[in-house]
């Protein structure tokens, strides 16, 4: 099944009040062209599940998310997502800080359709404190350890973004870690994945091995390709994160003038296209 589709396509397959989750960790192969693909849409009232990084911040500075769920929102050369720190400070989003264990463990339990799965992430922190709707639930073996029940995770839909795809949907990754993109699209419903090049199958193993494919065609729905897509993030080997640009996102959230230019100048574009070639121009 050719499973290609075009961003148009993507967001006419969203709504607003979804529970969106979102690839990639931090300042790292994010699915920046389908984060911005929502920022160019009318999509509001979100609830964001991420590894966070500038994909939090941009969604919060433009009003489109009511709820983060995340272990950290990080530019990673930046170590606070300077937007997010502004909605979190002003209380403008309803935050749920975990553990980032936990969160891996929520969306492990949403992938295979549990209701919760016990850790000791956040054991012996204030995670429970800040969170008081966490439960602690005791082993029903000889040891009674008690331990935090993590509830699953479920998400309406999952973003991605990988380095190499076919159009039927199976996905590579070539850098050195493959994140959680795999159990974002086990937790979800639905599941979109962009990248930057699309090859034939049999094309897949050239670059890297079997173990890269992490990403098979049951868990994904529709298939982009988007050059530079993870732009301002790194997406190695094919580039690394555009830390001058990534600066000056970062300038914007000390000014609401600044933000409002870089805005207009590069995210109320009419589309990726138009923000791949503001970039290059600047």
């Amino acid at each position: 099944m050719d499973k290609r589709l075009t961003d148009g396509e993507l967001i006419a397959e969203l709504r607003d009040g979804m529970t969106i989750g979102i690839g990639g960790w931090g300042s790292r192969r994010k699915p920046m062209s389908l984060v911005r693909a929502i920022l160019r849409s009318s999509l509001e009232n979100l609830t964001i599940v991420s590894y966070g990084g500038p994909d939090v911040g941009l969604l919060c500075a433009a009003g489109k998310v009511k709820k983060v769920v995340y272990g950290f929102v990080s530019l990673d050369s930046i170590p606070l997502e300077p937007h997010f720190r502004i909605a979190r400070q002003e209380a403008a989003i309803e935050a749920v800080e975990l553990d980032e264990g936990m969160l891996q463990w929520g969306l492990y339990a949403a992938a295979i359709r549990l209701p919760f799965l016990p850790t000791r992430a956040g054991l012996g922190s204030d995670v429970m404190k800040i969170n008081p709707r966490l439960k602690l639930v005791k082993s029903p073996y000889e040891d009674g350890e008690e331990l935090v029940a993590m509830p699953a995770l479920p998400l309406d839909v999952a973003l991605i973004h990988m380095n190499r795809a076919d159009s039927a949907g199976n996905g590579q990754f070539l850098g050195p870690d493959p994140f959680f993109d795999d159990l974002f699209c086990m937790a979800a419903e639905r599941r979109f994945m962009s990248c930057e090049k699309i090859v034939p199958t049999e094309h897949l193993l050239r670059e890297g091995s079997i173990h890269t494919l992490k990403i098979n065609r049951m868990m994904v729905d529709g298939v982009m390709e988007a050059p530079g897509g993870a732009h301002f993030t790194e997406c190695p080997p094919d580039y690394g994160r555009d830390e001058a640009f990534q600066k000056e996102y970062a300038a914007t959230a000390k000014d609401s003038e600044a933000w409002n230019a870089f805005r207009a100048r590069y995210l109320d574009v009419g589309s990726e296209r138009e923000y791949q070639e503001a970039v290059k121009s600047r």
